[in-house]
C-alpha cells in the first residue's frame, strides 16, 4: 500500500494539481468562481448560473448556443494551460526532453479542467431537466453540441498553435515577451525571484496517452527549455490578443443578433484574458507582482478621475453636450419647485382627471371608481408577475382596468411589466394591435434580458468602453445599459421604443394611465420622478409649501431639466434607471453640476407606496367628489406576510454577518411592513372610501421562488403564469371586479 501511494504521490499529474494549490492559488480562483457559480453559491440572484448551464444564442437555448460555449470553454482552458506552463515549467525541467513538451504538459494539468467538465455536465443535465423542462433526446443533442466545440477549438488549438511554424507572429510578439531585457533594466531582480523547486515527478502521461517514466527521458540542453519557453511566451500574448480581439469585434457588432454569442462564452473569453494577462504579470514581475498591480490600480484611478473612461453610463434622448446645466443643489430645487408651481400642477392633475371622469362616464353623472396601481420591483420575476395580472384582470373585467385606472408607479421590474402592458393597450385603442391579450405578449416579456447585459458587460464595458452610436443627432457612448435597451425594445416589438414625451397628449387628455417611473438619487438620497405631466405637488409633503424651506425630498424630472429636451428621453432609458439593480446595471449620470447619479427605485421605495399614497392624498378632495371609489391596487412579487426568507444565528458566520448586512439584507421587508402604516391612513382621505386590492406572487414551492434577476426559466416561468388561480389571489381578483362593476 506504501509503494502504490507513493507511486500515486509521484505521479507527475498529482504533483502538478498539489503545485496548483500550493503555489499561485490565485489562479485557481476562475476554477472556483465557475465552480461557485454552477453550485448557485456565487452570483445566484444575478442568475449566472442560467448563462452556463442553459446558455442563450438568438434567444433560444439550442445547439448552437452549447457549441458556441464548449469552444469558448476550450479557449479559457487552453489559456489556463499556457499559462500554468510557462510559470510552472521550469520545475519541470525534464518536460523539455519530451517531443511534445506542451502537449505532455497539458494532459498532466488536466486534472482541474477534466474535472470541472464532468461537474459542469452533470450541473448542466439536471438544470435542464428541472428547470427548462427539456426532454432526454433534447439534451443529449445540446451536449453534444458542447462537446462538439470543445474538441473542435481543441483540435484547432494543437493543429495550428503548437504545430505550425508562425514567424509572422515570432517576429510580431518576440519583443513582447523578452522580460530580461525590459522589466529587469527597470525592477532588479532579487533572490526572491529564484525559486530552484523541482517537482519530484517520477512517472507521466506521454503523448501516446501512456504511463511513462521520468528516468527514461533523454538528456536536456538548458537551451532547449529556454527556446521552449520563449515560444509559448508568444503564444500566450498571442492567445490573450485574439480573445482580446473577438471581443472587441463583438462588442462593435453588438446590435447584430447573430454575432451575440452566449453571454457565458463571452465571460470566459473574459476570464481567459484575466487570466492571460495574470499569468503575465507573475511571469514578469515576480516577486514584484504585489506592486505591480497597486500600480495598475492607481492608474485605473486617475483615468477614471479625468474622465479618461466613466464607469457611470447615460440616458438616452437627453442632451448631454449643451452647455447650460442646472446646479443641482438644495437652492435650485427651492427655486424650481415652488408653492405656485405645486399648485399650478396640482390643479392641471384635476383638470386631467376630470377629463378622465368625462371618457370613463361620459355625461350619465354617475361616479366611476378610481384605480391607481402600484407595482414592486423584482427584475424579470416582477415584469412578468406584474403584466400577467393585469393583462389577465383587464381581460375578465371586460377592459374596464385600463379605463379606470389614473396612474401606475412602483419599482424596477415592475414597472417594465406595467409599462409594457399600458404600451400594449395603447397600440391597440389607436388600431396598432387587434387583441390586447394575446398570449404573444406574455412571452414576449418574459425573454431574457440577462444574456446582453453579460454580454455587453464582457464586450464593452471590459473591453472598449470608447464605443459610440449616434441618436436623434446626439453622440452617446455605449455599455451594457445599451445593450439592455435595445433587448428589451427588440423583445417589446418596439413598444417601449418611444421617447416618453411620445405619450404625453393621450396622458394629459386621460386616454391612457399616467406612468410615474421612479429612480434613486444616490448624491443624496432623493427620489427622481419621470413623468410627462407636471408633478411638483409630490416633490415635497403638503404641509410645507408655506414654510421657508420645505423638505423637498424628490425631484420632478422634467423640471429639471427642460434645457436637455427632458421628453426626448427614451422610455427604454426611464425604465433602466427605474431598475437599476446594482452591479448588474451602470449607475446612469444626468446633465447637471455636479452629475445626479440615479440607481434603481428600490432603494427608496420598493412598491411604489410613498408615490401612490402621496397623490391619493393631494387629490383627496377631487376624488371624495367625483368618485365612487378610490381602489389601490397594488402587484407585488413576494408575499406581504413572509417577504424574505428567515435567517437564525446558528453559526459563526452568520452571528458575525447578520448584525452587519442587516440593513441591506432586509431592506425589502422593513419597507413592506413600514408601508402597513402608511396604507392604515391613506382611506381617511378620501372619507374611507378606499379598497385596497394586493395581488401577490406564491410560488407553488415556497423553496423553489422564481429567482430575483432578469431571466427566467421555463419552470419558473409557469410557476408565475399559474400563480395568479391561487386561491388568495382568486379572491382579491373577485373582489376587484366587483368594485369595477359599481360604476
Amino acid at each position: 500500500m506504501r509503494r502504490i501511494l507513493r507511486t500515486i504521490y509521484y505521479f507527475l499529474p498529482v504533483q502538478l494539481l498539489l503545485l496548483h494549490f500550493r503555489r499561485y492559488q490565485l489562479l485557481l480562483v476562475f476554477w472556483i468562481v465557475l465552480t461557485l457559480i454552477l453550485t448557485g453559491n456565487f452570483a445566484a440572484h444575478f442568475g449566472a448560473r442560467s448563462l452556463f448551464l442553459a446558455p442563450e444564442y438568438l434567444g433560444e437555448i439550442n445547439y448552437l448556443s452549447m457549441l458556441l460555449l464548449g469552444g469558448c470553454f476550450c479557449v479559457f482552458m487552453m489559456m489556463w494551460h499556457i499559462t500554468t506552463f510557462i510559470i510552472h515549467s521550469r520545475r519541470i525541467p525534464d518536460m523539455a526532453a519530451t517531443r511534445h513538451a506542451f502537449l505532455v504538459y497539458c494532459l498532466n494539468n488536466s486534472i482541474v479542467p477534466l474535472a470541472f467538465l464532468i461537474f459542469y455536465s452533470v450541473k448542466s443535465v439536471g438544470y435542464q431537466i428541472y428547470e427548462e423542462q427539456l426532454s432526454a433526446s433534447q439534451i443529449v443533442f445540446q451536449q453534444s453540441g458542447f462537446y462538439l466545440g470543445f474538441f473542435f477549438v481543441l483540435t484547432l488549438s494543437f493543429t495550428y498553435f503548437f504545430r505550425v511554424s508562425r514567424d509572422f507572429f515570432k517576429n510580431t510578439f518576440a519583443r513582447l515577451t523578452a522580460p530580461v531585457q525590459s522589466i529587469t533594466t527597470i525592477i532588479p531582480q532579487d533572490h526572491l525571484d529564484k525559486d530552484p523547486e523541482i517537482l519530484p515527478a517520477r512517472s507521466f502521461i506521454n503523448s501516446k496517452l501512456r504511463l511513462a517514466w521520468v528516468k527514461d527521458l533523454g538528456k536536456y540542453h538548458p537551451r532547449v527549455m529556454a527556446a521552449i519557453l520563449q515560444r509559448h511566451h508568444r503564444n500566450v500574448v498571442f492567445a490573450t490578443f485574439v480573445a482580446y480581439m473577438i471581443l472587441l469585434i463583438l462588442g462593435v457588432y453588438i446590435n447584430n443578433p447573430f454575432l451575440r454569442i452566449p453571454a457565458g462564452g463571452s465571460f470566459l473569453l473574459l476570464f481567459a484574458i484575466i487570466l492571460g494577462l495574470v499569468g503575465a504579470v507573475k511571469y514578469f514581475l515576480r516577486s514584484w507582482e504585489a506592486l505591480g498591480w497597486i500600480m495598475f490600480t492607481v492608474i485605473l484611478s486617475i483615468m477614471v478621475r479625468y474622465k479618461v473612461f466613466d464607469l457611470r453610463s447615460i440616458a438616452y434622448g437627453l442632451d448631454y453636450h449643451r452647455s447650460l446645466e442646472q446646479v443641482y443643489h438644495y437652492r435650485t430645487l427651492r427655486s424650481l419647485f415652488t408653492k405656485f408651481r405645486y399648485q399650478a400642477d396640482q390643479r392641471r392633475e384635476a383638470k386631467r382627471l376630470q377629463q378622465w371622469k368625462q371618457r370613463v362616464a361620459p355625461g350619465t353623472g354617475r361616479k366611476p371608481p378610481l384605480v391607481v396601481i402600484t407595482v414592486s420591483g423584482g427584475g424579470l420575476r416582477s415584469a412578468y408577475w406584474t403584466f400577467r395580472t393585469l393583462q389577465y384582470v383587464d381581460s375578465i373585467s371586460g377592459g374596464r382596468l385600463f379605463s379606470n385606472t389614473v396612474m401606475i408607479t412602483g419599482a424596477s421590474g415592475g414597472m417594465i411589466g406595467a409599462a409594457y402592458w399600458r404600451n400594449v393597450h395603447d397600440a391597440a385603442c389607436m388600431g396598432q394591435l387587434q387583441f390586447p391579450y394575446s398570449h404573444t405578449f406574455q412571452e414576449n416579456i418574459g425573454k431574457d434580458l440577462l444574456n446582453p447585459i453579460v454580454f455587453s458587460f464582457a464586450s464593452i464595458d471590459m473591453i472598449s468602453p470608447f464605443n459610440k452610436i449616434t441618436l436623434a443627432g446626439q453622440h452617446y457612448t455605449t455599455d451594457r445599459g445599451y445593450a439592455f435597451e435595445r433587448e428589451l425594445a427588440r423583445i417589446s416589438s418596439g413598444l417601449l421604443d418611444q421617447p416618453i414625451g411620445y405619450f404625453r397628449q393621450r396622458e394629459e387628455t386621460g386616454q391612457i394611465p399616467q406612468l410615474i417611473i421612479n429612480g434613486t438619487i444616490v448624491n443624496d438620497g432623493r427620489k427622481l420622478m419621470i413623468c410627462n405631466q407636471g408633478i411638483t405637488y409630490l416633490t415635497q409633503p403638503e404641509y410645507s409649501i408655506d414654510q421657508p424651506a420645505p423638505p423637498i425630498d424628490a425631484v420632478d424630472y422634467c423640471a429639471f431639466f427642460p434645457e436637455q429636451n427632458a421628453h426626448d428621453l427614451l422610455l427604454t432609458s426611464a425604465l433602466r434607471m427605474n431598475a437599476t439593480f446594482p452591479y448588474i446595471l451602470p449607475v446612469v449620470r444626468l446633465p447637471s453640476q455636479p452629475r445626479m447619479n440615479v440607481m434603481d427605485a428600490g432603494l427608496r421605495d420598493n412598491f411604489g407606496i410613498q408615490v401612490a399614497s402621496r397623490y391619493l392624498h393631494v387629490m383627496r378632495d377631487w376624488i371624495r367628489e367625483n368618485t365612487s371609489e378610490a381602489i389601490f391596487l397594488e402587484i407585488r412579487d413576494t408575499r406581504e406576510n413572509d417577504v424574505t426568507a428567515n435567517t437564525d444565528q446558528s453559526s459563526l458566520i452568520n452571528m458575525v454577518a447578520d448584525p452587519l448586512f442587516v440593513i441591506q439584507n432586509k431592506w425589502e421587508a422593513f419597507q413592506s411592513y413600514g408601508y402597513n402604516y402608511v396604507k392604515d391612513f391613506a382611506p381617511a382621505y378620501v372619507d374611507n372610501r378606499m379598497k385596497f386590492i394586493t395581488l401577490q406572487y406564491i410560488p407553488q414551492e415556497f423553496s423553489r421562488t422564481a429567482a430575483l434577476n432578469f431571466h427566467l426559466t421555463k419552470r419558473e416561468k409557469e410557476d408565475i403564469y399559474q400563480s395568479v388561480d391561487h386561491p388568495y389571489n382568486q379572491a382579491e381578483i373577485k373582489k376587484l371586479i366587483r368594485l369595477l362593476k359599481q360604476q
